[in-house]
């Protein structure tokens, strides 16, 4: 690994994003989805499943001060996954055991949201909550709702379900975002606080373990560049170093004597320890979330036996284990990856925020090695099931983005429940819904980069850059006309490396270029004016013939969109449809119209095989991540062709 060629992503502050195409989902966010969402978290959505959120922190709260006045606290089990009302104490913890993570998700995407547009109100609210998440915290730094209302006792006794190391991760994460956008450092002294006393449990000398679901490796590491303390860091390494060692610790805390490699060590990424790990396995957003961590640990400390584990990680994924649309984890059993090739339709998980996670680790890895494979692949996932995970109204969410959808069959077949036809109105395990609001709310971050020598564009998003090497404004046509201008102002000699889409046909640039690894890099000593065409033509695209359900099938895309059909536009039985030898495809943004055949019925169960017969149609195509807004229909990103 060559550390001069490491590139920085550009802070918020330094991108306005004005872009015809974002600039919508991100006022969508700011008006609409992060005020819905904090009613979630309050519980005041009505049909919507309790959250229960705020009122642990108020619990804790209590707790917390009965605690410092002497007085008894009530100690009740922590011994569930999730805990309601007919299965727990009505003054105990309610929800899921990582509940408060959804707080510090929604704290991080208002800490992105008021530096895309300063909002009084919602920074007031955001210092309300923060108000209360402190006034939970133990004296000794530790905050976790679940523990510090049912029992303080059983603090870091089972990391392997209870997800203490995981809140702790986005609690990090939102402090640290919260304290760039607006200086506010009262989350991030408390979260300090909490880091040190992971710092003082966890090490060679203390506890060997490390969290069942992975986040706290990438917080660290977040924590230690916004402070500078190292320790932070060197908790990081050691949480990576110890994963996976043998006896396991998860055994160890359980009272387990196994001598096996059972499948869930695999489910945590705990099989074998990440510096030998080859292949994504287990719950996705858990692999996602380790891979990210690992890439960060291995540039810190320049480990190449690291990287390289990242890079064959990464390999199998986008090569073995990714949908189209930028997916990954195909079974509900586990929420995970399983093994290669696999990849249901209909039977998808694909969690929104396996996607997400999927694009902390694409930028984390072009930061490392400027190669434009990360970057097609953030692409994919971000316009296609990073979007279809939220409506067009911002009011209801996909947990899961399957790639074909028969709604009957999610009513009434077990094995597709976890499909649903409709987005919901909130979850009560609720990951994904704030994760999205984060992600979109900070998309400058994954636009461009930086390093000692060059700018890196990532993704084609209209903006205005601020680098002491240039003020950069991109205005961009990209998904529709592959239009693409950079007006620079130069204030020193740089490169502007360019990123050449896998999903274009051929590009024209207005000026001499190299390229390499999939980037046009282009020397920039003077104020500059740069114009791009990318050729996004109709394709059809095909799947390895290793993918068993595609035979025969293709999906439609135009640059990095995704298609799909819906019985909206093409009525039902969408099975029954393929496309014609000369599809004669039609671009009506944002449809595409292509000629085909529909298949008649045949309702014989069994008869003798002949050339099926169909009657000419057009088939209309929509952008697969706005499918599901009118109701309950068929969806279907492949067709027969």
């Amino acid at each position: 690994m060559e550390s001069k060629n490491f590139s920085n992503h550009i802070e918020l502050k330094n991108i306005k994003i004005n872009d015809n195409f974002w600039n919508n989902y991100i006022e969508l966010v700011r008006k609409e989805v992060i005020p819905y969402q904090y009613k979630a978290l309050n519980d005041e959505i009505d049909g919507a499943e309790k959250s229960r959120c705020i009122d642990n922190f108020i619990k804790a709260s209590k707790s917390v001060k009965n605690i410092r006045e002497g007085k008894n606290v009530p100690v009740f089990p922590v011994d569930k996954w999730e805990y309601n009302d007919e299965n727990s104490d009505e003054k105990s913890f309610k929800g899921w055991v990582f509940h408060d993570t959804d707080i510090y998700k929604w704290l991080e995407a208002v800490a992105y949201s008021l530096q895309n547009h300063y909002d009084e109100f919602l920074f007031n609210e955001a210092i309300k909550c923060i108000d209360l998440i402190c006034s939970a915290q133990l004296d000794n730094g530790y905050l976790d709702t679940l523990y510090i209302i049912n029992d303080r006792n059983k603090i870091f006794t089972d990391l392997r379900d209870k997800h203490e190391l995981y809140c702790f991760g986005h609690l990090a994460e939102a402090a640290v975002a919260f304290y760039n956008a607006t200086g506010n450092d009262k989350l991030l002294k408390a979260t300090c606080k909490f880091a040190d006393l992971i710092c003082d449990i966890f090490n060679e000398n203390g506890k060997r373990g490390y969290g069942g679901h992975e986040i706290a490796e990438l917080a660290l590491v977040k924590l230690y560049n916004a402070t500078g303390k190292r320790k932070y860091l060197e908790t990081a390494k050691f949480f990576i170093n110890e994963r996976g060692k043998k006896p396991y610790y998860f055994d160890l805390e359980k009272g387990y004597d196994r001598k096996d490699n059972s499948n869930d060590y695999f489910y945590n990424q705990a099989h074998t320890q990440p510096v030998n790990q080859k292949e994504a396995v287990g719950h996705a957003v858990r692999g996602v979330y380790l891979y990210s961590g690992m890439a960060d640990v291995a540039r810190a400390y320049n480990d190449d036996r690291l990287f390289n584990a990242c890079k064959s990680i990464w390999d199998n994924i986008e090569n073995k284990k990714l949908y189209i649309t930028g997916g990954i984890g195909s079974t509900v059993d586990g929420e995970a990856f399983t093994f290669d090739y696999d990849l249901p339709n209909d039977l998808a998980y694909c969690e929104t925020c396996a996607s997400i996670g999927l694009m902390f680790f694409a930028r984390r890895m072009a930061e490392i090695e400027p190669d434009s494979k990360y970057a097609n692949v953030m692409e994919r996932a971000l316009y296609n099931t990073v979007l279809s995970g939220m409506a067009e109204d911002g009011k209801s969410f996909f947990y899961v983005n399957p790639l074909e959808v028969l709604p009957e069959a999610c009513h009434k077949d077990s094995r597709k429940s976890h499909v649903k036809p409709v987005r919901q109105k909130w979850f009560g395990c609720a990951c994904c819904p704030p994760n999205l609001a984060r992600l979109i709310s900070s998309i400058g971050e994954y636009c461009c980069t930086e390093s000692n020598e060059n700018i890196f564009i990532h993704l084609y998003i209209g903006s205005e850059i601020k680098s002491d090497k240039a003020d950069i404004k991109i205005i961009s046509d990209y998904t529709d006309s592959g239009k693409v201008a950079f007006d620079i102002k130069c204030k020193k000699d740089f490169t502007l490396a360019l990123r050449i889409s896998d999903t274009c046909k051929g590009f024209d640039i207005s000026l001499p270029y190299t390229e390499k690894k999939g980037y046009a890099y282009i020397k920039i000593n003077s104020d500059t004016l740069i114009d791009i065409q990318f050729d996004f033509p109709i394709r059809l695209i095909k799947c390895s013939n290793l993918v068993r359900e595609n035979i025969g099938k293709v999906a439609v895309m135009k640059g990095p969109v995704v298609y799909c059909i819906e019985e909206a536009d093409n009525g039902k039985n969408l099975q029954l449809l393929r496309l014609c030898e000369n599809p004669d495809f039609r671009y009506d943004k944002p449809y595409i119209i292509a000629h085909g055949k529909r298949e008649r019925v045949d309702t014989s169960l069994y008869s003798e095989y002949k050339s099926p017969e169909g009657e000419e149609c057009e088939i209309k195509f929509i952008p697969y991540c706005k499918w599901g807004n009118r109701g309950e229909n068929e969806m279907s990103v492949y067709i027969r062709i």
